[in-house]
């Protein structure tokens, strides 16, 4: 006599576990960051794009603020490691995010058995990876050859931690809800990197002092995180007489770290009510 049975089919062999999501997001890391890696092009010009602007602009501009005697291309240098950053993480990471879903990556990773998590947590260790790369680039260049001080106290560098953090944070998911304005990848590009070119002018990263623009541009500039994030980055590289040529006349760190907070909510709440698995032609 035959029984019939209702348990349901094992999906993985007796004794075999399922991977854990911990081993999902380390295996999905490791997949973005060999996959942006073997695109040498690609990591030419991240890494170099902001040396060659702060060389650059340094030679053109270097000259003595006023009083406190600073460099200009010292201002050029601990302001381009925020515009390093924001390119790395908002710019690169709105243009690989529509790529992945233009391809059909976001689709059939949707249908796999792994969960979304597993996916932004790969795109978080590759912005982290690179922005440290990035830092650590312009900061050497900056200290080479523009004399760039590094600063030698405990609470310096806890600055820079927090707002380094907090700027990654806000850009990386700024960057992730930007992706879904582009309707193809050849449209992504420029409008990705428009709006970021004009907030680094008006963000005072490659026109220093920033109190040298028109008080709208000022104004506009404040708005958005970049602004804040070189501001947090002069405070922990230049004397403190260099706060004096700030808007305010003072670093506000206060103010630094709510507004970058307020960014990373703010991203938050973008990514989770815009985000898209599927491009427009599919649905």
């Amino acid at each position: 006599m035959t029984t019939l049975t209702t348990e349901r089919p094992e999906t993985t062999p007796r004794g075999v576990r399922e991977p854990s999501i911990w081993r999902l997001c380390m295996a999905r890391s490791g997949v973005e960051l060999r996959q942006f890696f073997r695109e040498r092009t690609a990591v030419i010009f991240t890494f170099a794009l902001p040396v060659v602007l702060l060389i650059l602009l340094g030679s053109i501009f270097d000259r003595q603020m006023g009083a406190t005697g600073i460099p200009s291309s010292q201002l050029l240098a601990a302001g381009m490691i925020a515009g390093g950053i924001g390119s790395t993480c908002f710019v690169n990471l709105a243009t690989s995010i529509t790529s992945d879903r233009e391809d059909g990556t976001l689709k059939r990773l949707r249908g796999m058995p792994m969960p979304p998590v597993a996916y932004f947590a790969g795109k978080i260790v590759l912005v982290l990876v690179t922005a440290v790369a990035e830092v650590a680039i312009v900061l050497a260049v900056g200290a080479v050859f523009y004399d760039l001080p590094v600063p030698g106290d405990l609470g310096r560098w806890v600055t820079f931690a927090w707002v380094f953090l907090l700027g990654v944070t806000g850009c990386a998911l700024l960057g992730a809800a930007m992706s879904s304005v582009p309707r193809s990848v050849r449209g992504a590009a420029p409008i990705v990197n428009l709006p970021f070119l004009v907030l680094q002018f008006v963000s005072g990263i490659f026109i220093v002092p920033i109190t040298t623009l028109p008080q709208v541009l000022q104004q506009i500039g404040a708005v958005f995180p970049l602004k804040w994030m070189a501001q947090g980055f002069r405070s922990v590289f230049l004397p403190d007489a260099a706060a004096g040529m700030e808007p305010a006349g003072a670093w506000e760190h206060g103010r630094i770290a709510l507004v970058l907070a307020a960014w990373c909510l703010g991203g938050l709440v973008l990514c989770l009510t815009t985000f898209r698995w599927q491009g427009r032609k599919d649905g």
